[in-house]
């Protein structure tokens, strides 16, 4: 246990004190030379990639493998996974955000990796195949890429690639370069740092502006994490800090080095210069604050408040000392109150009164010290100084009357976490800052992908965040790599995993089916209980009729629907009408879908397959309907009659078939001979439409073949002899001593159709009234002596008083109505 005072380890540099934590040691094989390999480090303490750098001649090692590998390393030198490496020249190594790997070839081809070995690639385009790749720089979710034409490509999202062309660049040699992400820029686009000449050009996607320097060129270009500072550095060894918009110059340092440093990266936001052996905080003129190794062998990665150096022997991380711990442990904090309550924990463990007067002493200034040794705490990776600032914040918040102790209590959850994935054996040397920029589901995330499934739960459960995606990561590793029969594989999966919610089978299933073992993956698929997660896998898989099963039995139409498109589009009509054979709810759907979208074609498929004549011969007379000339509807009813003709249940459907064909070869006959369109009428449409245009005889013909009832028949007659006013025919009918249908519509008919005196003709006729009707429909007829006539007949002295006061007695009408009234109507 590290129990020595955490000042021992720290550097000034000014004002400002810079400390140096040992996280691991023997990290990497003595042999193995990490001077002659290209390091990438994902952020927040992720794993590192190890190319051999082609590019230096190398002394011949035995051991070495023969074929070239990416090797994928944690911080504590635990291989992870190794990459075989034949795809050619490597220009660009990095890592996102999410830890996916990128690979950047010579010819424009970029390859995403997980830490399962998976891949994706896409290409940068815009000439990248012909003019090849120079060089590479990588941000959290993107990159952006040199090609040897000097032209600029960036490719925003990983996820989604969508390379595009940065501004075009002035000509000339590019020394260095650098990016500043779109996190850290007014335009939210990725800017580009070009040194050219004596000066630096800033490109993005609409423009390229000279900064006008002149002091360069140089030779390596840096922008801080934060993206607000820049660090260049000279041939002639001087190095500059100025801010990201070049308006302010902070630092110009002289290193007093002819040899060029390998690395110019950042501690924060605080430049790092670092040779072979050498690492130097850069501050005003000459200072610095120097880190001296005894090994060639240092790489840095720059952290967003630090640098990671990597060497052979150890693992080491440099970070500005944070302000709470200067408080705690500085040179100065003798008498702060934060290092006297530290102080007053040590006299309590020794028992001593003094631990009461130390607590006195600060008693104005006791919360403030609690808080200051909390957050302390979670700044220490000393376990032994964790646990001695937690105390003292303990027993000073025990002394306080009131105090909320959720920062304590968090501290002591996220400090768990943190000693937990410190531990060399994941190798994971997260500081609180980073901890808290990577956040708790993400650390879970990166656990999975190196299969700490055990760890994963255990902090997930600690932290109470959802576990079920690292069960399904842990089934999917255990069906691709599983050296088990598919039966055990399947029951060890299922006896993890059933009854756990949040748990989806069908991904799971998904792994197994893209490793090849499709019967695993049905198995699988038998515990998914959302057939909707069952159904699309299914029918990826071919299994089309388990598919059709699944979905019926959900009961959810919306997803049989989707299977018997799916079904539909990809197999021939006899394979489909088998596959939906003998499951009623497929057929009905099918059906009821093909009806409302009017597929005709696929309706009297179905039908002719289950040998539905009737509804088949139904299709036919729809499609009759819609046709534009009686030949082709004639032609569809024949259709449908034959399909009938041996159906011995459909006598009334084939009888009606053979009439409406009759019927449509008629009109089609009147419509070639006649001069209007009969095509579409019915049979009493039709004979109204003859007679009203004066055919008689055909009228009679056709209400001969159709056998139309005489009811009907005069019906029609009368109602065409109004239409067309053919009084004259009207009233030879009336000559008739008898109607079939009364004489009440011929009144009513002509009545309506402005006749009066016509309809007043039929009144007597009307045998059906009541005789005192008779007289209002005389005087609806404007005849008021025929009424009074009436009423006097009927002796209605009331009814006649009516008519003669509507008459008036000083007109010759109401005269004679009053003549007529005095030979009945006697005083």
């Amino acid at each position: 246990m590290d129990t020595a005072h955490p000042r021992t380890s720290w550097e000034q540099l000014g004002d400002k004190w810079y400390r140096r934590i040992q996280h691991y040691t023997e990290v990497f094989d003595q042999d193995l030379d990490l001077d002659n390999y290209i390091i990438a480090g994902a952020p927040y303490g992720g794993a590192l990639a190890l190319w051999n750098d082609d590019t230096k001649l190398q002394q011949y090692q035995a051991s070495r493998a023969i074929k070239p590998t990416i090797d994928i390393y944690s911080y504590a030198g635990a291989k992870l996974r190794s990459i075989p490496w034949d795809k050619g020249s490597i220009k660009g190594l990095g890592w996102s955000e999410e830890e996916q790997l990128l690979v950047v070839l010579a010819d424009g081809t970029v390859r995403c990796y997980d830490l399962q070995g998976d891949f994706t690639q896409f290409s940068l385009g815009h000439g990248s195949d012909n003019y090849g790749v120079h060089s590479c720089r990588f941000y959290d979710r993107g990159l952006v890429a040199l090609l040897s034409n000097n032209t600029l490509v960036t490719v925003a999202s990983y996820a989604e690639p969508r390379p595009k062309l940065l501004a075009s660049m002035p000509d000339g040699e590019v020394h260095s370069w650098g990016i500043i992400s779109p996190a850290h820029t007014l335009s939210r686009s990725v800017e580009v740092l070009l040194s050219i000449d004596k000066t630096v050009y800033l490109v993005d996607a609409t423009d390229c502006e000279d900064r006008f320097l002149d002091i360069g060129p140089f030779t390596h270009i840096s922008v801080s994490p934060d993206g607000g500072l820049v660090a260049l550095y000279t041939a002639s060894g001087k190095a500059h800090v100025v801010s990201s918009d070049f308006q302010e110059r902070l630092i110009e340092h002289e290193s007093n080095s002819k040899i060029p440093p390998k690395h110019v990266e950042w501690c924060g936001r605080d430049a790092v210069i670092a040779w072979e052996d050498e690492v130097h905080i850069i501050g005003p003129g000459e200072a610095s604050a120097p880190f001296i190794y005894d090994t060639n062998r240092v790489h840095v990665i720059s952290e967003h408040d630090g640098a990671r150096i990597i060497t052979n022997s150890f693992c080491e991380f440099i970070q500005p000392v944070p302000r709470d711990t200067n408080q705690v442990f500085g040179v100065f904090a003798e008498s702060s109150p934060s290092s006297i309550l530290l102080d007053a924990v040590t006299q309590l463990e020794a028992q001593s009164p003094k631990a009461d007067d130390y607590i006195q002493l600060i008693r104005p200034n006791l919360t403030e010290a609690v808080d200051t040794c909390i957050n302390a705490a979670g700044r220490e990776f000393s376990i032994h100084w964790q646990k001695q600032l937690l105390k003292a914040a303990s027993f000073g918040k025990s002394v306080l009357d009131l105090y909320n102790s959720d920062d304590f209590v968090d501290m002591c959850e996220t400090l768990r976490v943190l000693n937990a994935v410190r531990y060399f054996k994941v190798g994971m040397p997260l500081s609180y800052e980073q901890y808290q920029r990577l956040t708790p589901e993400n650390l879970v995330k990166r656990l999975i992908n190196r299969h700490e499934y055990l760890l994963a739960l255990r902090i997930a459960g600690y932290l109470r965040l959802p576990t079920d995606s690292i069960y399904v990561h842990w089934a999917r590793t255990k069906v691709r790599v599983g050296s088990e029969d598919d039966d055990t594989i399947c029951r060890l999966v299922v006896e993890k995993l059933s009854g756990r919610p949040g748990v989806s089978f069908e991904e799971i299933a998904q792994a197994a089916y893209d490793e090849g073992r499709g019967r695993l993956a049905t198995e699988l698929l038998n515990h998914e209980p959302r057939a909707g997660r069952q159904v699309p896998l299914l029918l990826s898989m071919e299994e089309d009729d388990l598919a059709l099963d699944k979905a019926i039995e959900s009961g959810d139409s919306d997803l049989i629907l989707n299977v018997l498109l799916n079904l539909k589009k990809k197999l021939p009509p006899a394979a489909f009408f088998r596959a939906i054979n003998n499951k009623p709810v497929a057929t009905a759907l099918v059906e009821s879908s093909a009806a409302r979208e009017a597929d005709h074609a696929l309706l009297k498929d179905l039908y002719y397959q289950d040998d539905r004549r009737v509804d088949g011969a139904d299709v036919f007379i729809r499609e009759s309907l819609d046709q534009p000339s009686g030949r082709t509807a004639s032609d569809k009813l024949a259709l449908a009659a034959k399909l009938l003709s041996d159906c011995r249940e459909a006598n009334f459907e084939l009888h009606a078939l053979k009439e409406a064909t009759m019927l449509l070869r008629a009109q089609e006959s009147f419509d070639r001979d006649l001069t209007d369109t009969f095509t579409g009428l019915s049979v009493n449409e039709t004979v109204f439409k003859l007679i009203k245009l004066g055919y008689y005889g055909k009228a009679k013909k056709i209400q001969s073949e159709f056998k139309v009832p005489e009811r009907v028949a005069w019906w029609i007659r009368l109602r065409a002899l109004v239409a067309k006013r053919d009084w004259d025919e009207i009233a030879e009918v009336a000559k008739n001593k008898r109607s079939p249908i009364g004489w009440e519509p011929f009144y009513n008919l002509t009545l309506q159709a402005g006749n009066p005196r016509l309809a007043a003709t039929f009144v007597p006729k009307c045998t059906g009234v009541e005789a005192v009707e008779k007289i209002t429909m005389y005087e609806k007829c404007g005849m008021r002596v025929k009424a009074a006539e009436e009423a006097a007949r009927l002796k209605n002295r009331e009814a006649f008083a009516r008519i003669l006061e509507g008459a008036g007695r000083t007109t010759q009408e109401g005269r004679e109505i009053e003549r007529i009234g005095a030979a009945v109507f006697k005083p």
